[in-house]
Order: structure tokens, then C-alpha cells, then sequence
């Protein structure tokens, strides 16, 4: 049987067909390889080229903020004033154009979610040990009157307390000294968890220099040359590092534990009060993170002064607080201080009068040499005694004690806004009223009003709860023992450092969308801006303005002059 013959194939029958059927068969093998040579020039030069200028642009050279030594220098750290700093972009060629910044690397870490530090690196400046170290090693030189050497044991924390009066715990107090925090900051920041050697992915930077002591070693006898060869120093070694052109040094923070007004010298005239750096142009951009802020200057923030305690793990904290809750409080109220009658504005007198004419008062008097005003044992043991504890200013507008009496569970009455409202707003709730008793000065000054008929109006049980809201802030208004770690609770450090991180990041996200945090920003406002709710923009007239509404330079000279009398009131003290 004969086989049928196979069709032939399409291909086939093309190959056989006519020369005009093989003129269509080139042309369409031309056309298929041009379209392909198109498509991989596209994926080259506009694909692969779009992704490399992106990723390759973040860690780029700084940007650079136009006329850097008038707008860079002249932005408060805390807000930008009116436009946000002016980045000079990485663009690709492409149709669509793609922003970098340098610090994008940084705030990318946060969207990674397996990584715990994702938002949260630091990265802490080598500074050279003339900046730190060095002023440990001459320890005695670091203030006149006491020898800090004994302080600055123990990371900073002192000498350990006896606790032979059973004042204490046997553990985790130490006898610290009210301006330590410098080094105590610093070697907390050495156990930070989220330390980083990569300054690309840092959320903020630390610069450890010991600012307090720096300046406490020549604010007596020393010429301002010599107060300001520092902080010109440290400045001038700032600007130099790459990390500095990332923001203009508006991702840099450093501590003082000094109030800040040792910090502004107003003048070139030798019998100023304390250096210039804070009002350094550089500096203007940095985060300072002093015990006494000022209402009226945007690149100063209020951290809790030392107090005696500083536990080594979680437990400390909770028996602690227990035995607080458990205290039967015998005094109505309590006042450990001096009068000043060379400030006729103060109200210390008048205070001490109401105390001594109370039946349930008690005073702990300190301008009389009386040894119980300086030990720790004596002062704790008042606070603990009482269910409130009145706070006036001290020789500036805040004072140690009002922490070593919020640690004792003792309910705080402070007469001026600028004592704890407006200062300490990363660590104390913004509605004071829930731990807290406010009378203005002017109702003790001028109305005679009695506190003790004050307080009286305040009921048992809301005493209790306003109790009970002061014990749960003790973790936050503590610097944990540098050598350990707290397991789950956040102590001062953490939540300064946080702060610090939530301000950086928000600046970045303003600079990126071209905005600013506040609306109208006025610098001698500062005060106000701390007080806003979140997503408010712009403030107004408030009830503390009488407080804070006298002329700048007077407020700052008295400020200077309160600074000049502390010195001399620790003079007394040592005496």
C-alpha cells in the first residue's frame, strides 16, 4: 500500500514559496531583532540606571543648606523658624524624579521590622579626651569649693549611702552630687542597647562631652578667653567631621548637668556670668540637655537633676515604690531650704513663716548651719514623712529637691510654672494637676493665702491618687546605675534619649515634605511649644504669660544672677 505523503509544514511551505514571500519573512526577522536590541538598551540605561542612582545617592556626600553660616546657624534646634533647611537634591534622569537625602539610609531603618534598633541607633562621637576623660583625671579642679573627686566615683554615681537610719534599701543609693549628670549620661550611654559604629543609619548622635564640667572649673577667677576655649574647641572639631554636614548638626545632642544659663553669657565684658555655648551658631542647631532649660530659647531641654537612687534592676524599683505606698505620712507639708532675703521677689520667707506657725508642717531649715539640710538621710526622711512637699524656686527657677521628693512619693507644690511645667515636659505628664498642687507665687507674695487652708481643701482620696500618680513617675525621673540595665522599665535616660530620637526623626520627615513643625514660630515662645497637644501648630496668648513676660534681657540677667548665687550657696554649703 502506498504511504499518502505528509503535509508539509507552515515553514515549509514558505521556504518553497515565491521570492516575494521571502522578502516578508526578512522583514520580519529584522523588525523581531531591532525590538529586542530596544527593550535591552531600555532595561539598561533607564531601569538599572534609575535604581542605581537612587540607592547609590543615600549614602552620598552631605548636603549642604544654603548660606550655611546664616540660615543653618541661625535655626533654633527645636523647630526650624520659617522654612525648613534647603537640601540640594540627587535626581535621576529619568521621566520621573527621585529625591535622596542623606539621612533616607537612617529613617529606612524603621520600616524594618525584624530589626528591634530599626529608628533607634546612636552613634557617639570619638571625641578626643580632652573633651571627657581628661577632666576626670583632674577631678579636684572641677569646682572650687567640693571635691568632686569622690563624685564622680562609681560611673558618677558617688560614693555609696549607709543606710543606717533605714532611710534607704541596702542597695542602689548612692551619695550623688546634683550636677554628676554629665558623666552619669555618658556611661548610660555606653549600655544603650542600640549603639551604632555606621553613622548613616543613626537616628540621632551623641556628642559626650562634659559641658558642666568643663565650665564649672572656670566660672570663678578665669577670663572669658579661657571659659570659651572649650566649647570653640569642641565646635570647631564638630564641623570638621563628615557626620556634622548631614543636617548641620541638627541631629546632634549633647548634656550638661548644669542649668543653662551657665551656658549663655550675654556679653564680651569679662564680669559676665559663664561662657557662650550655647549661644555659639553651631551650637544653636545641637540639642542641650540641661537640668534648667530656658523658657525663652529653642535649643535647650530640661532633664531630671540626680537624685540618690539608682537601681541596678527592676526589682529595686518595685519594693521601693511599694514602701512608698505603705508610708503613714504624718506632716500636712514640708520645706527643706533657706531663705534669700536678697531677692525681694522671692517667697522663700514667707514660706518659712507659714511652716513655723503650722502645727502640721515640718521645716528643715538650711541657712543656719544646720549639718540635717546636707544629708541626704535628714531630707529623705522629711519627704517621706509628708503628703505634700512645697517646691518654691530656688536660686534660679528649679531645684534638686523637687525630685528627691517626688522619689520619696511626697506630692510636689511648686509656686512657678518655670519650676516643672514648662521644664521637664519630656518626662512629666503636661496635666500637672494629676501630681501636682500649683499656688502662684503672687497668692503667697501678695494675697497672704494659706497653705495650709490650701491643702486642706484637697480630700484624702484625691490626695491618694495624686499620690499614687507620683509613685508611678519615679522610674522616669531616675537615672538607673550605669553598670546594669533595667529589664522593662524606662528610666530618665531612656526617656530623654527617646525624645531626642522623635525630634531628629520628625525634622527629617519636615525637611522631606517641605514643611515646618510649627506655624509662625517665635523663638522667646519656646516655652509655649512644649505645652501644645499633638498636631497643633501655632500658640497663643497663656495663663503662665505673666510669668514669663518680662523683657528678655532682664529675664536672662537675673537668670545670670541667680546662676552666680547657687555658686554661692555651694560655697556656703562646704563651708
Amino acid at each position: 500500500m502506498r504511504r499518502r505523503p505528509v503535509a508539509l509544514a507552515p515553514f515549509e511551505a514558505m521556504e518553497k514559496g515565491s521570492p516575494k514571500n521571502q522578502q516578508t519573512r526578512l522583514c520580519f526577522l529584522a523588525s523581531l531583532s531591532a525590538f529586542f536590541w530596544i527593550l535591552l538598551l531600555y532595561f539598561h540605561f533607564v531601569v538599572l540606571g534609575r535604581s542605581t542612582t537612587i540607592e547609590d545617592s543615600v549614602p552620598s556626600p552631605p548636603f549642604k543648606l544654603e548660606s550655611p553660616i546664616v540660615n543653618v546657624e541661625s535655626i533654633p534646634a527645636r523647630v526650624t523658624k520659617e522654612k525648613p533647611p534647603v537640601v540640594k537634591p540627587v535626581m535621576n534622569t529619568a521621566a520621573e524624579k527621585v529625591v535622596a537625602y542623606p539621612f533616607m539610609r537612617a529613617l529606612r531603618t524603621v520600616e524594618n521590622k525584624s530589626d528591634p534598633c530599626g529608628g533607634r541607633y546612636i552613634y557617639v562621637h570619638n571625641l578626643p579626651p580632652r573633651f571627657n576623660e581628661d577632666m576626670l583625671k583632674e577631678c579636684k579642679s572641677l569646682s572650687l569649693w567640693t571635691n568632686m573627686c569622690k563624685f564622680t566615683s562609681n560611673e558618677g554615681l558617688g560614693p555609696p549611702l549607709e543606710n543606717v537610719e533605714g532611710v534607704f534599701e541596702n542597695t542602689g543609693w548612692y551619695a550623688t552630687n546634683q550636677f554628676a549628670v554629665d558623666v552619669i549620661f555618658n556611661n548610660r550611654m555606653k549600655q544603650y542597647e542600640c549603639l551604632t559604629n555606621d553613622s548613616s543609619i543613626a537616628a540621632a548622635i551623641f556628642v559626650p562631652f562634659y559641658a558642666g564640667f568643663d565650665i564649672a572649673r572656670y566660672l570663678w577667677g578665669y577670663n572669658i578667653s579661657r571659659r570659651d576655649a572649650a566649647s570653640l574647641d569642641l565646635v570647631d572639631w564638630l564641623m570638621k567631621r563628615p557626620e556634622w554636614g548631614i543636617m548641620g548638626g541638627k541631629d546632634h545632642f549633647l548634656v550638661a548637668g548644669r542649668i543653662t544659663w551657665d551656658f549663655r553669657r550675654l556679653t564680651e565684658e569679662e564680669s559676665d556670668w559663664g561662657n557662650k555655648l550655647l549661644f555659639l551658631p553651631a551650637a544653636r542647631n545641637m540639642s542641650m540637655l540641661v537640668v534648667e532649660s530656658s523658657p525663652w530659647n529653642a535649643n535647650d531641654f530640661g532633664i531630671p537633676y540626680p537624685t540618690y537612687f539608682h537601681p541596678a534592676k527592676d526589682e529595686e524599683v518595685f519594693v521601693w515604690q511599694d514602701r512608698m505606698r505603705n508610708l503613714e505620712r504624718k506632716w500636712l507639708f514640708s520645706f527643706a531650704g533657706a531663705p534669700r532675703p536678697g531677692n525681694p521677689k522671692s517667697i522663700r520667707g514667707q514660706i518659712i513663716d507659714q511652716c513655723k506657725q503650722s502645727k502640721v508642717c515640718k521645716l528643715l531649715e538650711c541657712d543656719f548651719g544646720e549639718s540635717k539640710c546636707h544629708s541626704p538621710s535628714s531630707i529623705m526622711q522629711m519627704f517621706q514623712s509628708s503628703l505634700f512637699c512645697l517646691q518654691p524656686q530656688g536660686d534660679s527657677y528649679t531645684r534638686r529637691s523637687a525630685f528627691d521628693s517626688m522619689l520619696a512619693g511626697c506630692i510636689p507644690v511648686f509656686f512657678h510654672p518655670g519650676s516643672a511645667y514648662t521644664q521637664y515636659t519630656w518626662h512629666l505628664p503636661k496635666n500637672y494637676t494629676t501630681y501636682s498642687v500649683f499656688i502662684p507665687e503672687d497668692d503667697i507674695r501678695k494675697r497672704n493665702v494659706s497653705i495650709k487652708e490650701r491643702l486642706s481643701q484637697i480630700s484624702p482620696e484625691q490626695v491618694k491618687i495624686m499620690r499614687e500618680a507620683v509613685i508611678n513617675l519615679i522610674p522616669r525621673l531616675i537615672y538607673a546605675d550605669p553598670r546594669s540595665k533595667l529589664e522593662t522599665l524606662r528610666d530618665a535616660f531612656d526617656v530623654a534619649v527617646d525624645a531626642v530620637i522623635n525630634k531628629v526623626t520628625k525634622l527629617r520627615r519636615n525637611i522631606i515634605q517641605g514643611r515646618t513643625e510649627y506655624d509662625n514660630f517665635v523663638e522667646e515662645n519656646s516655652w509655649k511649644y512644649d505645652l501644645l497637644d499633638e498636631g497643633q501648630r501655632e500658640v497663643g496668648a497663656h495663663e503662665w504669660d505673666p510669668f514669663f513676660s518680662k523683657p528678655k534681657d532682664e529675664q536672662r540677667d537675673q537668670s545670670a544672677e541667680a546662676a552666680k548665687n547657687s555658686w554661692k550657696n555651694e560655697q556656703r554649703d562646704q563651708s
